[in-house]
């Protein structure tokens, strides 16, 4: 079988097929759509597109996906692209233990925080970063041109428009739009099936937040723990955290002069984390998946894998979550002082102060 994933209008009732390159020659077979279940309510949606192959094209070279028959000539339809087919072959290893999932980058501004996060993947075990991006201003370019040349970001171009108009938030009664948040979903599914035969574990998450392991100090430390832990499952769901940019600690230790003019936030500021205590704990959380389990991803979790996904506990790792927040409803009792990511800040700020003097001339 071979998939696909698309977007789709949801209320189009569209037949498809196949169209396979194979052996220099063109074959059509039939496909089936499914429509992911999270597409909130906006009228365009992800959708997985699937065929069977036949036996005279086991391995084909590339698809193009159609929504009316091809006559054996071509001629009554114009196939504009014809994509490559990725994961035929499975290696006996991978080039990556860890990769990241960014979706989506877009009239992104954050500089400091961009590079802290980076670097952070790098601390914790990462070896490559794909981030969808739609829109930034010319300094955090200059910063992912930096960490492109290096070879440890993948920048995948993410420009829905002119052919969908996405909404440029979640929720469809407060942002108008025909898809989901920049197209974050097909994003997200697009980087498991990427990276599902390159890394071995991936993350799905967003540049404000980091899973921080509490007894050890890596991912490399961490996953092997969780598997013995949880037998093997491969998934894991991480609790979100809340560290609000309103409450700042500028520690001078933790705010080097050089930084003080690179926009964005300096997570070392963020100490107050804001208790779950009676929040409904499993919102908003954040995972780490083994790709080859994985069948639907979505924003918050998996829609479909091939086997379970755990709940990690808390003491043992979770997500720090930098945001702008109100605190109208954390009272003070809910503030609890996290240290943490300082842990972190002995090899963190010299790497960072690095990066912006190379990448931006920052000294």
């Amino acid at each position: 079988m071979m998939r696909t994933i698309a977007i789709v209008l949801r209320s189009e009732d569209a037949q498809y097929d196949c169209l396979l390159c194979c052996n220099g020659t063109k074959e059509s077979v039939p496909a089936t759509r499914e429509i992911h279940s999270d597409h909130f309510g906006f009228e365009y949606g992800t959708a997985d597109i699937t065929c069977q192959l036949p036996v005279t094209c086991t391995k084909p070279t590339h698809v193009a996906i159609t929504s009316q028959p091809v006559k054996e000539n071509g001629s009554s339809q114009d196939i504009h692209v014809f994509q490559p087919v990725r994961n035929q072959e499975i290696p006996e290893t991978f080039p990556y233990e860890f990769a990241v999932c960014i979706s989506v980058m877009f009239d992104y501004n954050n500089v400091l925080e961009l590079v802290q996060a980076i670097e952070m993947f790098k601390i914790l075990g990462v070896q490559k970063v794909a981030i969808y991006k739609t829109s930034c201003n010319s300094n955090v370019q200059k910063v992912l041109d930096y960490y492109i040349k290096q070879k440890f970001v993948e920048l995948i171009p993410w420009k829905l428009s002119p052919h969908i108009n996405a909404s440029r938030g979640w929720l469809k009664s407060v942002s108008s739009g025909q898809l989901h948040y920049f197209g974050q979903i097909p994003a997200l599914n697009d980087c498991v099936y990427r990276y599902m035969y390159q890394s071995r574990y991936v993350s799905l998450q967003d540049l404000d937040e980091l899973i921080l392991p509490m007894n050890v100090k890596t991912w490399k430390e961490l996953l092997p723990d969780l598997e013995r832990k949880y037998n093997h499952i491969g998934a894991f769901e991480f609790e979100n955290n809340y560290f609000s940019l309103s409450l700042k600690d500028s520690n001078p230790k933790y705010s080097p002069e050089s930084w003080k003019n690179v926009p964005g936030v300096n997570i070392l500021e963020h100490i107050v984390r804001l208790s779950n205590k009676g929040i409904h704990k499993y919102e908003q959380f954040k995972t780490i998946v083994d790709p080859r389990i994985v069948v639907q991803a979505t924003v918050h979790g998996l829609l479909k894998s091939m086997k379970g996904i755990v709940w990690v506990d808390s003491n043992i790792a979770r997500m720090y979550h930098m945001r702008n927040i109100s605190n109208e409803n954390f009272k003070e009792s809910s503030q609890v002082q996290d240290t943490h990511l300082r842990d972190y800040a002995d090899s963190l700020i010299p790497a960072v102060s690095k990066v912006l003097q190379e990448a931006l001339g920052i000294n």
